[in-house]
This record gives C-alpha cells, sequence and structure tokens, in this order.
C-alpha cells in the first residue's frame, strides 16, 4: 500500500504541474566537492550543505549565513519557483539521487512531500526546540505531533488593501465585515464607480483556501503518521456560504472574475479598476513593484472582512520553509542550515526590506524595527502594527492533503466552470468533493 501511494504522490508531484520525468534532468545534490554554487564559498575547508531557494535576495541571505559560521558553508542554486523546483525535486527523489541538502518548499506542498518520504523529520536534531520562536499556526503547518517537516520562514497572513481616495470619493466607508463589504461594492456602483469593488480569481488556489477557512472550513484529515488515510470533506455548508457569497457579487456585475497574476491583472489593481485588493502580507510589496500605478492612489492597509467580527477569524495564504530533503550527505549539517539561515536580525532586515518577505520568525515579528515599519506606498503606514501582526498571531494553522497540487487544479476548473457556465456554487463544490474522493481512493488511499 505505502508503495502505490508514494508513486501516486510522486506522479500528481510531477505530471500536474506541467512537467514529465523526463523533461526533469536531476539537480545537483548532496556536497560533493563537484557542485557548482550560484554563490561564492568563502570557507572551502568546511561542510558544504547545498540549497535551493527561489527567495528575492537570496544571495545576499546565503552570503550572511556563510560570513556568520565557519564550520558549514551554504551553497545556492536556484531550481526554479513553484512547478519547477517540485518537477525536478520529485524527479530526484524518484531517481533515487539528485536532490539538494536543503530545499525551500511552500508549507501546503510538504505533505506531498512527506508522504515520498522525501523530507527529514528534523525533530532529532532540535527543531522541537524552536517551536516557541514562531506564531502557533505556523508552526502547525510544519509538524505533525513531535514530528518537524520544516522551519518555517516567511508566511503569508491576509489583510484588505483598499483606495482610500477611491472610497472617499464616492463617499463609501471601508468595510469590516463581509456584509458591509457586500453594500460598499453595491454603493460604489450606485455612486457611479465604474470598477469592481475587487477580483475574484478562480485560478486562485491558496487565496480560495483561506477565504473558505475563515468561514471554519477544513476539507482534509491527514496525518502522516498514517499516511494511507484521509478524511475529505470539501462540499460543507461552509464552503457552500462563502462560494455563494461571492457567486453572488460575480453575477451582480460588482466583483470581477479575472485569472489571478496575468498581465492584465496587474495592470488592473493598480490603474483604478479594484478598489480593493485582498492580499497577503506580501502584497503590499507586490503592490509597490507593479508599474502603471495611478499617480493619485492613496493605498491603505485593514484587517480582512469578518464573517462575525464578535469572533474573528484569522487565514493565512501562501508562505515558504526549509526542510532538509531525505538524500541529504550530512543532515546534522542540514537540519543547522534549516534552523539557522533565519535565526538573527541582519538575515531578516534584508528578508524584509530587500526582500519583501514576512517573517514568521519571533525575533523580526517582535523586533521594534518591524513592527513599527511605515511603508511609505500607503502613506507611511505601520501596516504591519496594524493588520499584519494580529492576522499572524491569530492564524491556527490548517491542514492541507497529500496531492494539493491536484486539488488546486481541480478547485480551479470547477469554479471557472462556475462563473462562465450554468452550475452555481453547490454545483462546484459536489464536483470538487466528487473528484478528490474518486482520485484519493484510485491512488489507493483509504477515504474517511
Amino acid at each position: 500500500m505505502r508503495r502505490s501511494l508514494r508513486r501516486a504522490a510522486g506522479a500528481a508531484a510531477v505530471g500536474l504541474v506541467g512537467l514529465t520525468l523526463a523533461a526533469c534532468a536531476p539537480g545537483g545534490g548532496g556536497t560533493s566537492a563537484g557542485t557548482s554554487c550560484t554563490n561564492e564559498i568563502t570557507r572551502p575547508d568546511a561542510t558544504r550543505v547545498t540549497l535551493w531557494a527561489w527567495y528575492p535576495a537570496v544571495e545576499q541571505l546565503v552570503d550572511t549565513f556563510n560570513a556568520e559560521h565557519d564550520d558549514v558553508q551554504v551553497c545556492w542554486t536556484n531550481a526554479g519557483q513553484g512547478a519547477d523546483e517540485y518537477g525536478k525535486f520529485s524527479t530526484a527523489l524518484e531517481a533515487g539521487t539528485g536532490a539538494p541538502d536543503v530545499i525551500q518548499l511552500e508549507s501546503e506542498i510538504l505533505p506531498t512531500y512527506t508522504i515520498l518520504d522525501g523530507l527529514a523529520d528534523l525533530a532529532p536534531y532540535g527543531a522541537g526546540d524552536l517551536r516557541d520562536e514562531f506564531p502557533a499556526g505556523a508552526w502547525a503547518d510544519v509538524s505533525d505531533g513531535d514530528a518537524v517537516h520544516a522551519i518555517p520562514v516567511d508566511g503569508g497572513p491576509v489583510g484588505m488593501l483598499y483606495r482610500a481616495d477611491i472610497f472617499e470619493r464616492y463617499g463609501v466607508e471601508p468595510p469590516t465585515t463581509w456584509d458591509e463589504f457586500a453594500r460598499a461594492a453595491q454603493d460604489l456602483r450606485d455612486a457611479g464607480y465604474d470598477g469592481y469593488i475587487t477580483n475574484y480569481a478562480t485560478n486562485g488556489g491558496a487565496f480560495n483556501y483561506a477565504l473558505f477557512a475563515q468561514a471554519g472550513w477544513a476539507p482534509f484529515e491527514y496525518d502522516s503518521a498514517r499516511p494511507a488515510q484521509i478524511g475529505i470533506d470539501v462540499d460543507t455548508p461552509e464552503a457552500r456560504k462563502v462560494l455563494s457569497y461571492w457567486e453572488d457579487l460575480i453575477g451582480r456585475g460588482l466583483v470581477s472574475s479575472d485569472d489571478a497574476f496575468t498581465s492584465d491583472y496587474n495592470t488592473s489593481l493598480v490603474d483604478g479598476t479594484y478598489a480593493v485588493y485582498i492580499a497577503a502580507a506580501w502584497g503590499p510589496g507586490y503592490l509597490e513593484g507593479l508599474s502603471d500605478a495611478d499617480s493619485g492612489a492613496e493605498w491603505r492597509a485593514a484587517p480582512l472582512p469578518q464573517w462575525d467580527p464578535a469572533h474573528p477569524v484569522q487565514v493565512n495564504q501562501g508562505g515558504s520553509a526549509l526542510a532538509v530533503t531525505s538524500q541529504a550527505t550530512d543532515p546534522a549539517a542540514a537540519a543547522q542550515v534549516a534552523m539557522e539561515m533565519f535565526d538573527d536580525e541582519e538575515t531578516w532586515t534584508i528578508g524584509v526590506e530587500d526582500a519583501g518577505l514576512f517573517p514568521l520568525w519571533r525575533l523580526a515579528l517582535e523586533a521594534d524595527w518591524f513592527v513599527d515599519r511605515r511603508y511609505p506606498f500607503f502613506g507611511g503606514q505601520q501596516v504591519n502594527r496594524d493588520v499584519f501582526l494580529d492576522a499572524a498571531a491569530g492564524y491556527p494553522g490548517f491542514t492541507f492533503s497529500p496531492f494539493q497540487v491536484y486539488a488546486y487544479d481541480r478547485q480551479t476548473q470547477a469554479l471557472y466552470d462556475m462563473v462562465e457556465g450554468d452550475g452555481d456554487a453547490a454545483q462546484a463544490l459536489a464536483t470538487i468533493q466528487d473528484s478528490l474522493v474518486r482520485y484519493a481512493e484510485q491512488q489507493g488511499f483509504t477515504v474517511r
């Protein structure tokens, strides 16, 4: 059973990101002397640990680590981001060689690789002692019981970024609840605003998971200690409530349904087409980096609207962690890199200012320079203090599936069919539920 599940997970990790095994050349893994590094190794006699990572400014981060460590040096390669890296990593695991010692992974992808036995448990190397260095939800996302699959680095607590000038121009108050959000959408339109209050992207996998989760949606029960079993409950009252809400706003022409992260979408974010951008903590930096912005735009950040303001629920979209692979030549040295790469303020100054990361390490989260940091793009607002610190602290964690790429793919298709076809929210969720149960059973899982 375990062997068939591992093969199934490997197929999902490689095939569903649009890559084939033949197309992915194995990366250079291990700490062999022949491994080439993008960065310069300053202490050639030290233990060398290979790293695949795509963080912005990662070379600065690696150079800082290497300058501070005599015993170990990081040899960095950018193996691509998302699908590119995951395809190469899956190929290396299938081949039994070619993986790096340490790899940057999105937290939601960790179960995909724990079922492949692709990641080392970091608990024997003392990782459990770091639990209190992170918000509880961030730690929950990388651990199962006493097992620690990765060390959290950056996260995506969610807030509401909005055009204060647009709301002021049309005499509409920025919303604090989802009921107010729907009324504000109509009020803006009635007052003459010809844009949309926001966009609902059917291809926003993690974005939609976050919106559903805020209403109490918990689609999966999965424990890496029992990898052959999974609970799947996608089609729930909570999910129907959220999806019906957005279906209604789209149907009334108050919310658009453009694909996210296209060039047209990026333009719409900053040219006044959308009055609100529901975004993770990396959203402010993302907006600031876009061109063609309205010269008179006044951006502000506010907490995510709530379903029940008396019982606020915080959610997360995205974020990554450093994991040690099962092919690490020196697992102890690799664990040291994963645990110490981001454990000082100098590194986090680079991570925040040059890489646009939202830290999950308390040493940065609670530092005055981060808490009080002002963002010129947001009129000097202290967006961390006002919005994202509370969102990060309140996020409880979320359980993803060991075939998350497939789950996102099925969701995207069903939501697109709902928006572009004759279906509705109930049909879309039923379709996702049926497809995931069927897929899991075909791959050998026992579905609860």
